[in-house]
């Protein structure tokens, strides 16, 4: 989804207190190491989705490999963006999908992604609500330059969100739908993750090249 001529939420103060991949996840061991997670609540039940997520994102990092098709597309980026999630360390979508995006941003010099804490950062996240909820992860592609948006993508790929639709029409229990939706992820390996990017790369690097003709 390309979204124009929009406020520019996401400001340098936000990018400049925002984490790294590998901050992010040193953050989240160092809090696991005092049974705790991201946010301010540390129920025991958040801990230890936190605990599971980290192994999702270690398993994620060795299984999720880039296609060619998407090395190619990475090709074509030509002027500098930054790609902000909005995250948390309970979340198990973010978990799923922050190792597929950490590996399309690394195969691009001209890439830099970020991470924002959704709920110390609530102003950005109840601009990019779905639903009218507040799910996360949330991508947001920005031109590096001017902080002028390219794009949006989140909060899980189609056929995920369409799984989580299906369970909740069907009244099915969360543990349920969660062994379900967890399974997917772990066939899938970030494959249709890449699938809906490379069109919205494509997209997002039109949107760039405008911006750079007005500039």
């Amino acid at each position: 989804m390309i979204t124009q001529n929009t406020p520019k939420v996401i400001t340098q103060a936000h990018l400049e207190k925002a984490l790294n991949y590998t901050e992010y996840v040193a953050l989240t061991e160092q809090l696991l190491a005092e049974n705790k997670t991201t946010g301010t609540n540390h129920a025991d039940d958040l801990v230890e989705y936190t605990r599971m997520n980290l192994h999702r994102m270690r398993r994620g990092e060795k299984s999720a490999v880039l296609t060619d098709e998407m090395l190619e597309t990475l090709q074509k980026v030509e002027r500098k963006m930054v790609w902000v999630v909005i995250t948390e360390a309970w979340c198990g979508d973010a978990a799923q999908n922050l190792p597929g995006i950490m590996k399309m941003a690394d195969a691009s010099p001209l890439i830099d992604l970020k991470l924002l804490l959704r709920d110390e950062n609530l102003e950005v996240m109840d601009a990019y609500l779905t639903n009218g909820g507040r799910s996360i992860p949330k991508l947001i592609a920005l031109d590096a330059e001017t902080l002028e948006e390219l794009g949006t993508w989140g909060p899980r790929p189609e056929a995920a969100q369409q799984l989580v639709m299906d369970a909740k029409a069907q009244n099915m229990d969360f543990k349920e739908m969660a062994e379900k939706l967890h399974g997917w992820y772990g066939k899938d390996r970030s494959r249709t993750l890449q699938q809906e990017f490379i069109p919205l790369l494509n997209a997002w690097t039109s949107v760039a090249e405008t911006i750079t003709e007005n500039s």
